[in-house]
């Protein structure tokens, strides 16, 4: 947000706290129904075209106070349309490859390979439409819309779809050379009327959110609408190979603790989703 509202002469904190990769798994969307039933979990980003998407529709259409927004997926995952639609996106199996960098150029130079991501973001915010789901929020899959390409189309995109506020990757304690790129981001949501969050927590310990991540975050809490972000689920096993290291029962349980609810609470933030805490640049009053 470039604002924050006022409140007895202090300013107000706001707190969004999202479990990405909904729809994954069913042990993701276990853990996304049980921390916002019995935690401290307000939104969740769903994976359209992911294997447990449907099972992840189903649980929120039952959990009306959870705030649901689109988990693009355009690295590292499974596109939502066939092979033969974008060849220059996927591999042999349907999915894109985790080499960013290499894509980034191809997406940047070549107009073919931008006519199929084009197609293909359109395709999964076409699919979160027909959830029947109220957009909360945009955001990527490894914040690839810190490329400038990306993001237009999201952007562009997104206003057919009525996206009112995207997820800003900027971390306080977060990489020195990615600054440029997330400045670029915050103007270029902020010229288009997008909100956002001023800052977001979970970058740097991505997959191990655990209790004293949250209790050492929320005890620095910087003024403002934040964002935390995690990776809950059910189990201790890693859901995918690029998430081997990841401790998803360890996020699931720190969701789930009255020390973190806790502390949570003495912070005083106004807590909720995008919806709930932003408006265009401002909290909502």
């Amino acid at each position: 947000m470039s604002e924050v509202a006022e409140g007895h002469g202090r300013q107000r904190r706001a707190l969004i706290v999202t479990a990405d990769d909904f729809g994954l798994h069913q042990r993701v969307n276990e853990a996304v129904e049980r921390a916002h039933r019995h935690g401290v979990l307000t939104a969740a980003s769903l994976m359209v075209g992911a294997p447990a998407a449907a099972d992840a529709v189903e649980r929120a259409r039952a959990l009306p106070k959870l705030r649901v927004g689109l988990h693009l997926v355009l690295a590292d995952g499974e596109a939502l349309l066939p092979r033969h639609e974008i060849p220059a996106l996927v591999d042999g199996g349907g999915r894109f490859g985790d080499n960013m960098v290499a894509d980034g150029f191809r997406f940047f130079f070549l107009p073919h390979v931008r006519r199929q991501l084009a197609r293909e973001i359109r395709a999964q915010f076409d699919a979160f439409a027909r959830t029947g789901l109220e957009l909360d929020h945009v955001n990527t899959h490894k914040h690839f819309h810190l490329h400038p390409t990306v993001l237009s189309m999201v952007i562009d995109i997104g206003r057919d779809y009525g996206m009112r506020a995207m997820r800003l990757p900027s971390e306080p304690r977060g990489s020195v050379w990615l600054q440029p790129w997330v400045d670029q981001v915050r103007a270029r949501l902020d010229r288009a009327g997008i909100a956002h969050n001023d800052y977001v927590v979970g970058i740097a310990d991505t997959g191990h959110m655990n209790e004293a991540a949250w209790l050492a975050a929320l005890q620095a809490l910087p003024p403002g609408v934040g964002e935390i972000y995690c990776h809950p689920a059910t189990g201790a096993e890693p859901l995918t190979p690029a998430m081997r290291t990841y401790r998803h029962d360890e996020e699931l349980a720190a969701l789930l603790s009255p020390r973190v609810a806790a502390a949570v609470s003495a912070v005083a933030a106004t807590c909720g989703g995008f919806a709930d805490v932003c408006h265009h640049g401002a909290l909502a009053a």
